[in-house]
């Protein structure tokens, strides 16, 4: 079974910092783009970044870039999303997806994980 697990979030206060980790298993890691999404209550799925398989190719949402930084260890079967400068409109649940190519569409996206809530208190 193809599983994505993500960990790492939690409670914080405005400005601060969280490093979100996904851990990948049951794929061929290094062979699939992976993508960060992220849905707030009542809000539509949002994407956050998308990363290519060798870490060439990144892509960010309009309201994350500066702030969000997207990376993948392939030895590891692990991607990384560092946010910095938290704030609490980046109150939601984040999910990571694998993909045959980085995309910026939820629908291009084979596999997904549960997720990991991250608040952000003002």
């Amino acid at each position: 079974q193809v599983q994505l697990v993500a960990s790492g979030g939690g409670l914080v206060q405005a400005g601060g910092s969280l490093r979100l980790s996904c851990a990948a298993s049951g794929l061929v890691f290094s062979s699939y783009a992976m993508g960060w999404f992220r849905q707030a209550p009542g809000e539509e799925r949002e994407f956050v970044a998308a990363i290519n398989w060798s870490g060439d190719y990144i892509y960010y949402g309009d309201s994350m870039k500066g702030r969000f930084t997207i990376s993948r260890d392939n030895a590891k079967n692990t991607v990384y999303l560092q946010m910095n400068s938290l704030k609490p409109e980046d109150t939601a649940v984040y999910c990571c997806a694998a993909s045959n190519l980085p995309s910026r569409t939820k629908y291009e996206y084979h596999y997904w994980g549960q997720g990991t809530q991250v608040t952000v208190s003002s």
